[in-house]
């Protein structure tokens, strides 16, 4: 298994709604996959909770739709009980952990990486925001994995 999880997601054709696949495509040729996992999905689901268990750290990558274009957030997720939307076919990644410390023990440190978007229209391309703020989003998430491997 690996040491770092990153999960990627959002709809590479709806625009800004793309940014964390290609963050992914970045983290994946910099590291080696014995070491860090990338998966890229569409929306989070609860079968990733195994995937969860067996990793050492989590990072979730997502755009966000609050605060200014191009802004960059890394944020710790807290380790709690968030409650599973059991009906929805979506879950948020404190859903997904919280459903691997209840089915599997797991409690790996996990944190949430996002860019605003401002264009989430059908297309494949960044806005110029999101387009500036990819190399700071690829950095962070890079310092992130490295302080992983490192402890």
């Amino acid at each position: 298994m690996p040491q770092v999880l990153i999960i990627a997601y959002g709809n590479p054709l709806r625009s800004d709604d793309g940014v964390a696949w290609r963050a992914a495509q970045a983290i994946q040729e910099k590291f080696s996959g014995s070491q860090v996992e990338v998966a890229r999905l569409h929306q989070l689901g609860p079968e990733l909770a195994e995937a969860v268990s067996g990793a050492a750290a989590v990072v979730f990558v997502d755009a966000s739709s609050e605060g200014e274009p191009g802004a960059v957030r890394c944020e710790p997720l807290a380790n709690g009980t968030t409650e599973v939307n059991r009906f929805g076919h979506a879950f948020s990644p404190a859903a997904v952990m919280s459903l691997a410390a209840r089915l599997y023990g797991a409690r790996p440190p996990a944190f949430c990486a996002t860019v605003t978007g401002q264009d989430f229209s059908h297309g494949d391309s960044l806005s110029g925001a999101v387009e500036a703020a990819l190399p700071v989003l690829i950095r962070r998430i890079e310092e992130l994995v490295q302080s992983f491997l490192n402890s």
